[in-house]
């Protein structure tokens, strides 16, 4: 399962932030990756900096305009349409994933995992300055599906996780809303038998832009995956353990 890293980035006018996210990936991530930039529009502050890296010569930066439909969800799956093989890392351009975590993470994935979640509610993890209520609410449905349902990461709904390329080809996906999608894949990977491990990480609020998550009208979306996570799990699960050994 070794291969070179894909980091899709999705991105809406985060031009402040992304010289220093940059800077993290390349003193942070020291294997062999390529990064995806993901824009909706032409005009998103975020291409001019990002230009100026490439133009420098960094081979290991693409933009890619958004051809899926406009918002996270549609950069998302643009980027997957990127990847064929080998551990794909989504991350926010906001400075909020810990990406020190990395190299850890792509260690799990190495030893058979097909998601490395990068998990803020297992003992060393944590949120510093987030929003109460949505942070209270993530942690919650997190730590239901653990605990009640069994997946294995405490921390279902973060974006930021590793995940297998080859394994996303096998799911159609159903999201509509946007960062409701990353649920939607650790749900589906749950019921189907593949392999998930976490590591601990820790969120930090954003200093810079503006968020574009909007709790209230993805909620129930959220939900609608929370439900979905308890039905049984399929025939697939046991092919895929089969072949796992």
């Amino acid at each position: 399962m070794e291969s070179r890293l894909s980091i899709v980035i999705p991105v809406y006018n985060e031009g402040a932030n992304f010289p220093g996210l940059w800077d993290a990936i390349r003193i942070q991530i020291q294997v062999p990756f390529q990064a995806y930039v993901i824009y909706d529009f032409d005009h998103d502050d975020t291409l001019e900096p990002a230009r100026k890296i490439i133009h420098q010569g960094e081979h290991r930066l693409a933009l890619i305009k958004n051809s899926t439909g406009r918002g996270v969800l549609g950069a998302i799956l643009t980027g997957f349409n990127q990847v064929k093989q080998g551990p794909v890392l989504v991350v926010m351009a906001d400075l909020c994933d810990d990406l020190s975590r990395v190299p850890a993470m792509l260690e799990l994935y190495t030893q058979g995992n097909h998601i490395v979640a990068g998990s803020r509610y297992m003992i060393g993890g944590g949120i510093e300055n987030g929003p109460f209520l949505k942070q209270t609410l993530s942690r919650l449905g997190s730590l239901s599906l653990h605990w009640l349902r069994g997946i294995p990461t405490h921390d279902a709904t973060n974006a930021f996780k590793i995940y297998d390329a080859e394994m996303l080809r096998t799911f159609n996906f159903e999201s509509r809303g946007g960062f409701e999608l990353n649920l939607e894949i650790t749900i589906k990977a749950f019921l189907a038998g593949y392999r998930i491990a976490e590591i601990p990480s820790v969120w930090r609020e954003r200093t810079q832009g503006k968020s574009r998550f909007r709790l209230w009208s993805w909620l129930p979306r959220y939900l609608y995956w929370f439900v979905y996570a308890f039905r049984p799990r399929s025939k697939l699960q046991r092919t895929i353990l089969d072949a796992q050994g």
